[in-house]
């Protein structure tokens, strides 16, 4: 399911003393089966873009295009639950969404407001718990009782619950240790791959949009300034200064080598595999064996 915005915009509080131009002139493509990331820093308009991908705010100004479902500010909020099943947001720190009594009941507690019995969401809560990297005993475990990694997991799991087309994840990781925001990606990637999910994520970590992504938005100011592959926009790591964003680590290092060594990096490298594999090839040879 496609998501595109034409001529976006989005005024708080419209007509009143108070009202503030969130974003505008917002036009961007989400394809279907893409890992999109959409990256700027505080106040460049993220959060309000999110909120339009399923409906939660309607464009003041413009179109959102979602499947075959148009949105407009004269769209009236009858049938727009229907979109929010199949566009499911992650919040950041979904733990704190958290409120049933045990983590089956909880995981349940969205497929039952779309009519599905009790008994049939706990069942696809049973499902999803592996799929969350949680095994069936949690089913009755209090949700509270848990770790916070643990309750993200259980959180995610609820928005999974609802099958939704689209996830769209709000910094996911933030909070975590490195090890946990490993296995939180790898846990979406693994969705994106095997699920056939298009996934959007909106961050500030460029070696999770290095790692992960195929598509890139960067925000800026309430409008888009860039939209690529990551590869092409990381490229231009002086603008992205400007635009007070970083690079990922791997490219960092890379144009730090380039300028130590007058190397020269093509394709640039995004993982630390790819980066390796080139400084191999770079490394000079003694009795036909690398150095």
């Amino acid at each position: 399911m496609d998501i595109r915005f034409q001529d976006v915009g989005y005024t708080y509080q419209k007509g009143t003393p108070f009202e503030s131009k969130a974003i505008y002139d917002i036009d961007l493509s989400i394809k279907d089966g893409s890992f999109t990331a959409i990256v700027g820093h505080t106040g460049s308009g993220k959060s309000t873009v999110l909120q339009h991908l399923n409906a939660l705010k309607k464009p003041t100004e413009g179109t959102v295009t979602i499947g075959d479902r148009v949105i407009t500010n004269l769209s009236e909020n009858k049938g727009l639950k229907s979109l929010r099943k199949k566009v499911g947001i992650v919040f950041q720190f979904p733990e704190a969404q958290l409120f049933e009594e045990t983590v089956g009941k909880d995981i349940a507690f969205g497929p039952k407001n779309f009519g599905m019995s009790e008994e049939e969401g706990l069942e696809k809560a049973r499902e999803l718990l592996p799929l969350v990297g949680l095994d069936e005993t949690f089913m009755e475990r209090s949700p509270f009782d848990l770790s916070g990694g643990q309750m993200r997991r259980v959180a995610i799991a609820g928005v999974l619950a609802l099958e939704p087309e689209v996830l769209v994840l709000d910094e996911p990781t933030a909070g975590l240790d490195p090890q946990g925001r490993k296995e939180v990606m790898n846990m979406f990637h693994s969705l994106y791959k095997n699920k056939g999910l298009t996934i959007v994520l909106v961050t500030h970590q460029m070696d999770d949009v290095a790692e992960y992504a195929d598509h890139m938005i960067v925000l800026e100011k309430g409008t888009v300034m860039k939209e690529g592959h990551p590869r092409e926009i990381f490229k231009e790591a002086g603008w992205l200064a400007s635009m007070q964003l970083g690079v990922p680590s791997t490219v960092k290092f890379a144009h730090e080598l380039e300028e130590k060594f007058e190397w020269t990096f093509d394709p640039l490298p995004l993982t630390t595999d790819e980066l390796a594999a080139q400084i191999i090839e770079k490394l000079p040879t003694r009795g036909g064996a690398s150095v």
